[in-house]
């Protein structure tokens, strides 16, 4: 694998959660290349052993291991499955996340049928699912926290680390029908801030990301149409992107690499940085 930047992650051990999905599996490839033993976290077992196979496919060291962010034992149980083939966890990367069909609403605009003639089975702001609104939050919130709580406290005896959580551009500026994803997101970013200043009388530095609009599993369906035309969604995003176009997983890799490597962003901490095309800097006009 080529990266961008000549990071040497040599000795380092990394735990990428989420690691089977599109991005993050593209980030645990990028450490294992840069020298790093990685382990590949993930609910399904088989989507973390996918990326181990392509790491192995270039010589370097990784695991599969199936946790569940959401469960702390099943995280306790990963550290220690880690810990013994590996030794302490030197860098984490909280990639899991997603959104819910019942944390999103149908339509962009309330109105006020929404009220007086809901449609049987549509969600909108006011019959929103709290359940499906927690597991949102939940996701991505807690699912960035207990990781941290798991896998920093080798760090903190250690004395060195780096924590990289996974915000999005949503985080500062909300998208039309996804509000439960939207603020988890922005608890993500504020949370990073926090934990950047908590950890650091321990030597650990805390940054995230906020990627823009990548084409996932996860998404490719609201923003690509089975004959890989644009969707309506799709086609409002590319019109805001100046760059003109969805990102690559590869366009992940220099920032991911350049926050992670000591020598080059040793003194950046508490950062949230987008990567989304110049979206963000886009007023629509």
């Amino acid at each position: 694998m080529e990266l961008p930047l000549n990071v040497n992650l040599t000795g380092k051990v990394a735990v990428v959660t989420g690691a089977g999905g599109v991005l993050c599996s593209m980030m645990a490839q990028a450490l294992a290349a840069a020298g790093a033993k990685v382990a590949v976290l993930d609910l399904k077992e088989d989507a973390a052993q996918a990326c181990v196979d392509l790491i192995a496919k270039d010589g370097s060291q990784a695991i599969a291991v199936s946790a569940n962010v959401l469960d702390k034992a099943s995280l306790e149980a990963a550290h220690d499955k880690i810990t013994a083939a590996f030794g302490p966890v030197d860098i984490l990367i909280n990639g899991a996340g997603g959104n819910n069909p019942k944390g999103t609403t149908a339509k962009e605009y309330a109105s006020q049928d929404d009220v007086l003639n809901p449609v049987e089975g549509q969600f909108n702001f006011f019959n929103l699912d709290p359940a499906g609104i927690s597991f949102v939050f939940n996701l991505n919130f807690i699912g960035t926290l207990l990781p941290t709580q798991v896998f920093s406290a080798d760090m903190v005896k250690k004395g060195h680390g780096t924590i990289l959580n996974v915000s999005s551009m949503n985080a500062f500026r909300p998208l039309t029908k996804i509000p439960a994803y939207s603020g988890a997101k922005a608890a993500v970013s504020n949370f990073t801030q926090w934990l950047a200043t908590h950890l650091s009388k321990v030597g650990i530095r805390v940054n995230a990301i906020a990627p823009g609009f990548f084409v996932t599993n996860q998404n490719r369906a609201l923003l690509t149409n089975p004959d890989g035309s644009l969707t309506a969604r799709g086609n409002t995003i590319i019109s805001h992107t100046p760059m003109g176009r969805f990102g690559t997983p590869e366009d992940l890799l220099g920032a991911v690499l350049w926050l992670l490597d000591d020598k080059a962003a040793g003194f950046v901490n508490g950062t949230v940085i987008p990567i989304d095309g110049g979206f963000a800097a886009f007023s629509g006009v």
